[in-house]
C-alpha cells in the first residue's frame, strides 16, 4: 500500500475537500461515505444512498455502469481510471464524467475512494493563459519549486532549488519529501503535519529547516499547496520554499545573546527554563541546586570600587570550577542555578570549596557566605516552575536558620508544596467553573434562642485534590491573589441567598469574611454596593468579618477606613472576627466602625479548663460591651459554655452546640424549629 494511503483518514472532512464529487463505497458495492460536493452535484442525500438497505450503486447513480465494471473496480489493487461514463442523477438526468477509482484499507476492511472527475470543473484554456504563463514564470524565477505525486515522490523541481539544494536532477528525481528533512523527532513531527494538511486537501505555511544533498541544514518558508493534474487525472502537491537561512542566521545569534548573562557568560533563565523543560521532557535524572549569596548588597558595599564586578566574576569562575561539567545559569543579580548529576555531599562540599579559595577585596577576603537549595527531578518535583518555587521556599527556610547552608526539603515538605502547586492549579479552574459551594454555620442569640445572623464559609471538594478545608485554602488565595475572586464569588452567593430568605419571611443577617487584601483596592466599596444592586439584596442584610490584622492595616491606611465608613453609611455591618488572637491595640476599635466583637474560638475551647480564661474571655466580653458592641462568642460546642457565656453577658454564639456549617435548606429548617 502506498505511503498516502497509510496516512490519509478518509472520512467526510475529507471528501468534502476534494475538487471534484466523491463517494466511498465497500465490496458489495453500497456506499458508506457521501459528499456535500457529490450531494449538490447529484441530488442524492447521504440517508438516501448511504446505509446496508439501500440498492447497490449500480441500481441508482451508475445504473447504466455494465456489473462487470464494477466488478473490476473493487477487484483492482490499483487506481481505476474510466472516461465517458454516464451518472444519472436524483432527477434522473444524464451526466458524462470521467470515474477515478482508488482502494485503501481502514482497520482491516477494504473501501473504494470513488471520484467523479466532472469535465466542467476543470481548468479551461482561457484568455489568462498568458496572464497565468507569466505568474508562473515569476514563481519560479522567485521561488525554490518541488512537485510531488500522490505518494510524496518527486518528479520536479526547479534550478533555484537546485542550486540551493546542491542536488542533480538525475539524484533528487524519485526521492520522497522526507528525505529533504532532516532525520530528527522534531523534523518527523513538522513533516507529518504538513503531509496530513496536503492529504486533506489544505495548504500548509510556515517556517522549516532541510537539509542539502551534503547534510548541510538550511531554513526556507515553506507554502505546500495541494493541486490537480488534469492530464494525468492525478492529486499532485506543489512546494514554494523562500531561503531564509542567512535571517535565520542572524535570530539565531540575537537569541543567544539574549539567552547569555553578558557579566558571567553563564545562560539567563529564560534559556535554563527551555532546557530543564527538554530534560524533563527526556526524563533525565538530575539535582537542580539553587545557590544564593547572602547579604549581597552589604558584601557590595564593602567592595573599594562600586563598578567592579569581582564580587560576581569570582564567584562565577569558582562555581565553574567546582561543578565542572555541569549546567550553570544566572537568575538574577546574587541567585544562580546549577543542574548535575552531583551527589548531595558534593554539592554541599561547594561551601568548603569556598572557604578554600576566597574571594579577596583589598587584600582582605570577603565574608561570603551562601544558602542553597537541593531539588532532585523527579523523585521532588516534576516541572520547572516546580523546581523554582521548592528552591525558593528552601532559601527562605536556610535563611530563617541563618544562612550559609545548602539542604534538601524533606520529603513531606515536598509533599506539601506540591499539593500547595495543585491547589493553586486546581482553584483557578474551580473558581473559572464555579464549583465552590457556600455553606452557612448559624448564630443563636442567647436571649431569645433565635437565630439572628449565618456566617457564609467556603467550601471546596476537588475531584482531584480532594477535600481542601478554609484553612489550607484561604493561605493560598491570599498568597496567590486569588482571595479577590473568591471573596466575589462569596459575597455575590451570600446576597443571592440572604435575599432568598428575606422573601421566605426569615431576616437573617449574613456575614462574609474579607481581607484586607481585597480593601486595598480603592474600587473595593463600590464593588460590594454594585452586587448588592444587582442581587437585589438591602444592605442590613450583610455582615463583613475583618480580621485584627486587617483591623491594624486600616487604622493607618485612611482610604480603607473610608471605604468602611461608606459601606456603614448604606447599613453594612462590620464585625470584628477572632477577637483576641491579633493585635494587642484597641485604638482601631475607636476609628473603625466596628459594630460586631466576636471572640475567637481559641478561648471558648479552654473556657471550662481553666479558670484565667474565664477571666479573660468575662474582661473581653465587658469591654465589648463598654463600648456598645454587640458580642459573639464562636466555637462554642457544650450547653456548659453556652451557660456561662450567658452569664458573661454575652450576646450571640456560634459553633457546634447549634450546627455545624450547613446548606441554606438545612438552615431553614432549624430556623422553623
Amino acid at each position: 500500500m502506498s505511503h498516502i494511503q497509510n496516512s490519509i483518514n478518509i472520512d467526510e472532512h475529507y471528501l468534502n475537500s476534494l475538487p471534484f464529487p466523491a463517494l466511498v463505497m465497500n465490496n458489495n458495492g453500497h456506499v458508506t461515505l457521501w459528499g456535500k460536493f457529490a450531494e449538490q452535484q447529484f441530488g442524492f442525500t447521504a440517508s438516501e444512498i448511504i446505509g446496508q438497505a439501500s440498492p447497490l450503486i449500480t441500481e441508482n447513480l451508475l445504473h447504466m455502469l455494465p456489473q462487470e465494471t464494477l466488478e473490476q473496480i473493487v477487484q483492482n489493487e490499483s487506481y481505476t481510471y474510466i472516461e465517458n461514463i454516464q451518472v444519472y442523477t436524483q432527477t434522473n438526468d444524464e451526466i458524462t464524467t470521467s470515474l477515478l477509482a482508488k482502494p485503501f484499507t481502514e482497520q482491516g476492511e477494504c473501501f473504494i475512494l470513488v471520484m467523479f472527475v466532472l469535465p466542467q470543473l476543470l481548468m479551461k484554456p482561457t484568455s489568462t493563459d498568458n496572464a497565468l504563463e507569466g505568474l508562473q514564470q515569476g514563481l519560479e524565477s522567485t521561488f525554490m519549486t518541488v512537485l510531488l505525486d500522490q505518494d510524496g515522490f518527486i518528479v520536479e523541481c526547479n534550478q533555484n532549488f537546485l542550486k540551493i539544494s546542491q542536488w542533480t536532477p538525475k539524484r533528487v528525481i524519485g526521492k520522497t519529501f522526507w528525505q529533504l528533512f532532516p532525520d530528527n523527532s522534531a523534523s518527523e513531527k513538522i513533516t507529518n503535519t504538513i503531509w496530513r494538511n496536503l492529504s486533506h486537501g489544505l495548504t500548509w505555511q510556515g517556517e522549516v529547516e532541510k537539509i542539502s544533498k551534503s547534510g548541510q541544514p538550511y531554513w526556507v518558508l515553506l507554502t505546500a499547496i495541494p493541486t490537480f493534474n488534469s492530464k494525468t487525472n492525478e492529486q499532485q502537491y506543489m512546494l514554494l520554499e523562500k531561503d531564509i537561512t542567512k535571517a535565520k542566521t542572524i535570530q539565531h545569534q540575537l537569541e543567544k545573546i539574549a539567552y547569555i548573562d553578558t557579566e558571567t557568560g553563564l545562560m539567563n533563565a529564560h534559556r535554563l527554563e527551555n532546557i530543564i523543560s527538554t530534560m524533563i521532557d527526556e526524563q533525565k535524572h538530575f539535582s537542580f541546586v539553587y545557590l544564593s549569596i547572602d547579604k549581597f548588597y552589604t558584601l557590595k558595599e564593602l567592595q573599594d570600587h562600586p563598578s567592579d564586578h569581582n564580587l560576581i566574576t569570582e564567584f562565577t569562575n569558582r562555581m565553574k570550577m567546582y561543578f565542572q561539567d555541569s549546567t550553570m545559569a544566572r537568575i538574577n543579580e546574587n541567585d544562580f542555578v546549577v543542574i548535575t548529576p552531583l551527589s548531595e555531599w558534593f554539592i554541599q562540599g561547594f561551601l568548603a570549596y569556598l572557604q578554600q579559595h576566597p574571594i579577596y577585596n583589598s587584600n582582605v577576603a570577603v565574608p561570603i557566605s551562601i544558602s542553597g537549595g537541593i531539588t532532585r527531578f523527579p523523585e521532588d518535583q516534576s516541572t520547572f516552575s516546580q523546581l523554582m518555587k521548592a528552591s525558593i521556599a528552601t532559601i527562605s527556610s536556610v535563611r530563617e536558620s541563618g544562612g550559609d547552608k545548602i539542604v534538601s526539603l524533606s520529603k513531606a515538605t515536598h509533599k506539601a508544596l506540591n499539593r500547595k502547586a495543585l491547589i493553586e492549579k486546581r482553584l483557578l479552574q474551580a473558581l473559572d467553573q464555579k464549583n465552590l459551594k457556600v455553606l452557612y454555620q448559624p448564630q443563636v442569640n442567647i436571649e431569645s434562642g433565635k437565630i439572628t445572623a449565618v456566617e457564609a464559609l467556603v467550601r471546596w471538594e476537588d475531584e482531584v485534590i480532594g477535600v481542601v478545608t478554609p484553612d489550607e485554602l484561604i493561605p493560598i488565595a491570599e498568597e496567590t491573589g486569588l482571595i479577590n475572586n473568591i471573596g466575589s464569588f462569596m459575597l455575590e452567593k451570600a446576597c443571592e441567598q440572604a435575599l432568598i430568605w428575606k422573601k421566605a419571611g426569615f431576616d437573617l443577617k449574613v456575614g462574609i469574611n474579607s481581607s484586607v487584601r481585597e480593601f486595598r483596592d480603592k474600587n473595593m466599596a463600590k464593588a460590594v454596593l454594585d452586587t448588592l444592586a444587582k442581587t437585589g439584596c438591602p444592605a442590613s442584610l450583610l455582615q463583613i468579618e475583618i480580621t485584627e490584622k486587617f483591623a491594624l492595616e486600616a487604622e493607618a491606611a485612611t482610604f480603607i477606613t473610608q471605604q468602611m465608613r461608606k459601606l456603614e453609611n448604606e447599613g453594612i455591618v462590620f464585625v470584628l472576627d477572632d477577637f483576641g488572637t491579633g493585635y494587642g491595640s484597641f485604638r482601631y476599635m475607636q476609628i473603625l466602625p466596628i459594630d460586631t466583637l466576636k471572640i475567637d474560638q481559641t478561648f471558648t475551647r479552654s473556657l471550662m479548663k481553666s479558670e484565667k480564661t474565664q477571666k479573660l474571655m468575662l474582661g473581653m466580653v465587658q469591654l465589648g460591651k463598654s463600648m456598645d458592641l454587640n458580642v459573639v462568642a464562636e466555637g462554642v460546642e457544650t450547653a456548659e459554655q453556652a451557660n456561662l457565656l450567658k452569664s458573661f453577658g454575652c450576646d450571640t454564639i456560634q459553633g457546634y452546640h447549634i450546627s455545624k456549617p450547613v446548606t441554606p435548606e438545612e438552615i431553614e429548617i432549624l430556623l422553623v424549629k
